[in-house]
């Protein structure tokens, strides 16, 4: 053989799906294996014959383009080869392009197909250049050139990962294009001179490569996650696996979106301690993290929140049962900085409670509220009019609502979607005047309106000559317009605040287009009176790829449940980040959502509005039921 197969290693992994690639097959011995981790036990014992022997590769022919059906598994492993004596030039970029493929974390295998100035120079970083699948090559120069041979490598942008690794779709159809130079190294063997700047991966490849993971910071007193990426792979002799680079990212800050709104509470510059590889848990499920010098005598608060952010971004890149970070400092002792366990992190995180109840418009559009009836043999929820003027005042119908996180107000658009009034869910009384009135009809009057954890309350006018963004500062000050940037002319026509209150979610239409969905972040600078004045900045595609979102909401752990339409496709109910990359698989029997919510705490179910059969819900682990035939417009606290 001249050259070794790359391998498969089956493995645990999310429920990503791999979308097809392109590879490329030479007489340099690139060869993928792949191993199915779900094939039946005869299958796996034939595949392990079958991995076990050797891969008999053509040692003539042209090199040609192949489309992979499937694409790869995303449940393989994947070594590249060294490039074999005689490699003509196309077959020198070939296996370049699929060594900066492989799972090695510092491509060892990429750079020998590079000069000797070339490898010891490229320098890719973290930061990854994502392609909707494989690069085409096309030659511009052959070997009878002066200059050598010189290849124009190609693909279209799916997005990029930064050198903070943040996700970043791509937008506007971009073209990736780099040019690679391949020059003669003692006469014998060719070698690339000019690599890319930084690593290009389609988009199955970035998927078996690397996961999200959350890493969290603090908006004044509140937690807020900030997704990044991370390589699924150990390499202990690198410190490369999972849980040490989360940690590493999350001592290196925020990312630069996220960076002007949230603080982190280690110090500047703070790292591991030198010569750490690994950070591993305990037999009491306590993970230990020994700090640099950085950290010195840091006050018990501060260093209460430092292990409050770590504990939380180890915990969501494990999904494992995470009881306890002890931060350690830097002394002959390596002696105990301090202790945060699950629950003391709880508080220091200040997330928001968990709702008491869900709320909808009933088909007499009154505002009710679900509430579980323990003593029912069924156990369940039965609607009950919500307290308040709402239901004892003369029969005012409401279009749309929003309630606070205390559960104690309530923020209710009138039926013609004209006023919006804030109404107290407490004792009897006259319904309250409204705070806000536009000119608008039922089709581009205000929007659904939403609460912020601070209390602030967030509307939008959908006027197609005057669209504003509105926030109601408390939910009982004057309200003010919200400038909004990056807009190019649209109006919104639903929103969303993040509980964090640091992100908005915008569904956002132009002219008679169809709506799509931004993030903004929520700038809140102080002027020199100590006065706020807030605005929405750099808006960023939530769900690039659907062509027309319905409905939105904020889910756990700075995720959002996205409703909507991907080219030639039916409606969808998906899980995303923030960032506009995809987490999940679609909710089953969504065709129909026309709106959704989803609360913080994660045991409580989906609740949504079908257009065939009113209110819906979808416990964790079960199935869509009927709640409420006939209601509509379904909300959480929030």
């Amino acid at each position: 053989m001249d050259a070794e197969p790359r391998s498969a290693e089956p493995r645990s992994t999310g429920p990503r799906a791999p979308r097809p690639r392109t590879a490329w097959a030479s007489r340099a011995g690139i060869f993928r294996a792949r191993a199915a981790w779900a094939a039946r036990a005869g299958a796996l014992g034939g595949a392990g014959l079958l991995l076990a022997g050797c891969a008999s590769m053509p040692d003539r022919g042209e090199i040609r383009q192949v489309q992979a059906s499937q694409g790869v598994d995303s449940q393989v492993r994947v070594f590249s080869v060294p490039p074999s004596d005689k490699a003509s030039p196309a077959e020198i970029v070939d296996g370049f392009l699929e060594a900066m493929t492989s799972d090695d974390p510092q491509l060892a295998t990429a750079r020998k197909y590079l000069t000797e100035e070339a490898a010891k120079n490229w320098k890719p970083g973290s930061a990854v250049t994502v392609l909707a699948a494989g690069l085409d090559r096309t030659p511009l120069q052959t070997e009878k050139d002066p200059a050598g041979p010189r290849y124009k490598v190609t693909g279209k942008k799916l997005a990029t990962m930064d050198e903070r690794s943040a996700y970043q779709p791509e937008t506007g159809g971009g073209r990736y294009e780099e040019h690679l130079q391949l020059v003669k190294v003692d006469n014998k063997h060719w070698r690339i001179s000019t690599p890319p700047s930084n690593l290009v991966l389609s988009e199955s490849d970035f998927q078996r490569i690397y996961m999200p993971v959350n890493k969290y910071y603090f908006a004044g007193t509140t937690l807020v996650a900030d997704p990044v990426y991370v390589r699924q792979r150990s390499d202990p002799d690198s410190r490369m696996d999972p849980t040490t680079q989360a940690v590493q990212s999350l001592l290196s800050g925020p990312s630069s979106w996220l960076g002007p709104v949230v603080t982190s509470s280690f110090p500047a510059g703070t790292e591991l301690r030198k010569g750490t590889k690994s950070l591993s848990y305990d037999g009491q499920n306590t993970l230990r993290v020994p700090l640099d010098e950085k950290v010195g005598n840091v006050p018990q608060p501060q260093c209460q929140k430092m292990a409050t952010q770590l504990l939380y971004t180890v915990r969501d890149l494990t999904g494992a049962r995470l009881e306890r970070v002890e931060l350690l400092r830097e002394d002959v002792k390596s002696s105990s900085l301090c202790t945060v366990t699950e629950a003391s992190a709880a508080v220091t995180a200040n997330r928001v409670r968990s709702p008491e109840h869900q709320y909808y418009v009933d088909k007499d559009h009154r505002l009710v509220r679900m509430k579980l009836d323990v003593g029912s043999e069924d156990q369940q929820y039965r609607p009950e009019p919500v307290p308040g003027p709402l239901s004892t005042g003369p029969g005012f119908k409401v279009g749309e609502a929003a309630v606070s996180y205390d559960e104690r107000r309530a923020a209710v658009v009138s039926e013609d979607r004209r006023g919006l009034h804030l109404v107290p869910l407490a004792a009897a009384g006259a319904m309250p005047q409204p705070v806000l009135t536009v000119k608008g009809s039922e089709s581009n009057g205000l929007t659904a309106p939403s609460w912020d954890a601070a209390g602030d309350l967030w509307i939008a006018d959908q006027d197609p000559q005057n669209p504003v963004l509105w926030r109601v500062p408390a939910g009982t000050g004057t309200p003010g317009r919200v400038d909004v940037t990056g807009l190019g002319g649209g109006r919104i026509t639903a929103l969303k605040v993040s509980p964090d209150g640091v992100r908005i979610a915008l569904l956002v239409k132009r002219g008679e287009g169809r709506r799509n969905l931004y993030i903004g972040r929520v700038d809140r600078p102080e002027n020199k009176a100590g006065a706020t004045t807030v605005s929405v900045r750099e808006l960023r595609a939530a769900a690039p790829r659907m062509t027309d979102v319905t409905a939105m909401s904020w889910a756990p752990r700075g995720r959002l449940l996205v409703v909507g339409r991907e080219s030639g496709e039916v409606v969808q109910a998906r899980y995303m980040l923030a960032d506009g990359s995809m987490v999940a698989a679609s909710l089953p029997g969504a065709t129909e959502l026309s709106a959704v919510a989803v609360s913080e705490d994660e045991k409580k179910p989906v609740i949504a509005h079908s257009e065939g059969d009113g209110i819906v819900w979808l416990p964790p682990g079960a199935q869509w039921r009927t709640v409420a035939p006939g209601g509509r417009a379904p909300v959480y606290p929030g």
